[in-house]
């Protein structure tokens, strides 16, 4: 009688484990969801400002391909949920972002353009709230990643094959900042 009860015991105890750490890994689903909504609002309005960009901007091509390229990037990245591949394209386009508005400077007249102005506020928005939800899905992975390596956690999850989450994060090079005087000193 006594075996049944620490049979029951254990038991239950492995089913709360179990509901925990599907509670946590839906938590890392949700913000990975909150990240995708805001990708793809972003990458909806790229184009948008490519677009406005174009009539102004006749000779910076390269840079409107490089935006253009890193929005391809980030889609195909956010399809597939692939945490490196989203990190590579997001650096890309940080750093295209940052090259565009800096050379806008340059356009009086495309600095004056309600659009561009309406669609740069938005994006620089959207940038601000994706950076808030990676910190959000970072914080919900690392929990994740914690807990099914904790013990006794340990065991439910290697038996049920939960698995370690990547976080969200950028290279060095995404972080630096960009030198705005060399953009406008160019020949």
């Amino acid at each position: 009688m006594f075996i049944w009860i620490i049979i029951a015991v254990l038991l239950v105890y492995g089913v709360l484990i179990y509901n925990s750490l599907v509670s946590v890994l839906n938590h890392v689903e949700k913000s990975w969801a909150n990240i995708d909504v805001l990708l793809k609002q972003r990458n909806d309005e790229l184009p948008k400002l490519i677009d406005t960009c174009k009539a102004y901007m006749t000779h910076e091509a390269q840079t409107l391909e490089r935006v253009t390229q890193a929005r391809l990037g980030i889609d195909a990245a956010r399809q597939t949920q692939d945490i490196a591949g989203l990190a590579v394209a997001e650096a890309s386009l940080q750093s295209g972002l940052g090259s565009l508005f800096a050379l806008a400077e340059n356009y009086p007249d495309l600095k004056a353009n309600q659009t561009f102005t309406t669609l740069q506020q938005r994006i620089t928005a959207l940038e601000n709230q994706i950076a808030d939800r990676r910190e959000f899905y970072n914080e919900s992975v690392n929990i994740n990643n914690v807990r099914i390596a904790q013990f006794p956690d340990v065991i439910v999850a290697k038996l049920l094959n939960f698995e370690r989450k990547n976080m969200l994060t950028f290279s060095p090079e995404a972080l630096k900042d960009i030198d705005v005087s060399a953009r406008f000193n160019r020949e």
